[in-house]
């Protein structure tokens, strides 16, 4: 006979084992996304405080970027020194003060050239656009658009303003150059200290922060400064070899202001897809003014080849896969350091890009380590099997 308690047919079923219902699914669905809303916007409020802050601490911080810009240009040859019996302080010393003998004499071979030749490729850029705008407005395309002249009049004024800020403002404003030279001071000091410390910075780093935090960040700082070293350098070559291939063009056609378009090619390849468009078109501007439409299509043939030549032989040879962005990437990264801090901004873009990219993959990395499953060894002898007695 089965007392009171036993003559359920089935237990109440309880709340683990209930089956959610839509209410329950959107619930959690709300409760995930207002926790990833909340994530965003921290982040997002912790990027504009960051923001605020580099805004504030330009000054400070401009020399030190720059600083370790050229030093990842100087270090390979004081290792050299270093690693021929020179002491790091004698190494630094030697290389640091022949930076600044180089700079010095292409500020003297180059700079007044482009000073004395600004106006002149201003006027040439603004004749090459009149005479594009009227190409436009003619037959067989006869554009008529008044956005077309107010944009046209716009690029000639500021054209026009550039040049005569080059030519009269720039290197001659007291504030400017004094300002000039405390950075390029700052930045020479940095960098000797860099490249003569920096070898005993990472160790030193690990020791005072201690494992595991000094592991993670002397490794990622290793990895920050063969991506930035190799990055700076790459783009000084490709620099150098599409400047002296398309300016040797401009000279054989005998196009004006060849010496001032190769240095703007040059400088331009530390900003990439950007800086070469500007530059190539300036070039085809003042050939097609200067030298009419034959030799124009030349120089745009010539700039297009050498471009095929960077993206397709040098690019490849020169820099480490690991390096590689997402055109996008490197894109979006001008454009936002070109509009928040100008050329300054633009040319120090892709390496704190490819920083970042470096950043997220070890953090990739380290998220495949923690989530992957554990391995577990087989204990010696447990494959084998039991002696019956």
């Amino acid at each position: 006979m089965n007392g009171p308690n036993e003559e359920k047919t089935a237990a109440e079923p309880t709340a683990r084992d209930r089956t959610p219902n839509r209410g329950d699914a959107i619930g959690v669905g709300v409760l995930w996304l207002a926790k990833w809303a909340l994530c965003v916007v921290a982040i997002a409020a912790g990027a504009w405080v960051i923001g605020n802050v580099i805004a504030k601490l330009w000054v400070v911080l401009l020399p030190v970027l720059l600083a370790i810009v050229v030093a990842t240009v100087l270090w390979p040859p004081t290792r050299w020194l270093m690693d021929h019996k020179l002491r790091p302080a004698a190494a630094a010393s030697v290389t640091v003060i022949g930076f600044l003998a180089v700079l010095a004499g292409v500020i003297a071979l180059i700079v007044p050239s482009v000073v004395d030749q600004a106006p002149a490729l201003a006027d040439k850029s603004t004749e090459g656009i009149n005479k594009v705008r009227d190409w436009l407005q003619g037959p067989p395309l006869n554009v008529r658009d008044e956005q077309l002249d107010s944009a046209v009049d716009a690029v000639v004024t500021r054209l026009q303003s550039s040049a005569e800020q080059i030519a009269t403002g720039v290197f001659t404003g007291v504030s400017a150059a004094t300002s000039a030279l405390i950075t390029l001071f700052l930045v020479l000091v940095l960098s000797f200290f860099f490249v003569k410390d920096g070898p005993r910075f990472l160790p030193w780093l690990h020791t005072t922060v201690g494992s595991p935090a000094g592991q993670h960040l002397e490794e990622v700082l290793s990895r920050v400064w063969t991506v930035l070293g190799g990055f700076i350098r790459t783009q000084a070559v490709v620099s150098m070899i599409d400047a002296v291939l398309i300016g040797l063009g401009l000279v054989i056609l005998d196009v004006p202001l060849a010496l001032v378009l190769a240095v703007i090619t040059f400088l331009g390849g530390f900003i990439p897809m950007v800086g070469a468009f500007v530059a190539g078109a300036l070039a085809v501007l003042v050939a097609l003014v200067a030298n009419g439409l034959t030799t124009a299509l030349i120089v745009l043939g010539i700039i297009i080849a050498v471009q095929q030549l960077e993206g397709n032989v040098l690019q490849p040879v020169l820099q480490s896969r690991s390096m590689k962005l997402h055109a996008v990437i490197v894109l979006l990264a001008v454009t936002g350091g070109g509009a928040l801090y100008g050329i300054v901004g633009a040319f120090l873009a892709v390496p704190v890009a490819a920083v970042a990219a470096v950043v997220i993959r070890y953090v990739g990395e380290q998220i495949d380590l923690f989530t992957a499953p554990p391995v577990t060894a087989e204990e010696p002898g447990a494959d084998i099997e039991p002696v019956a007695d």
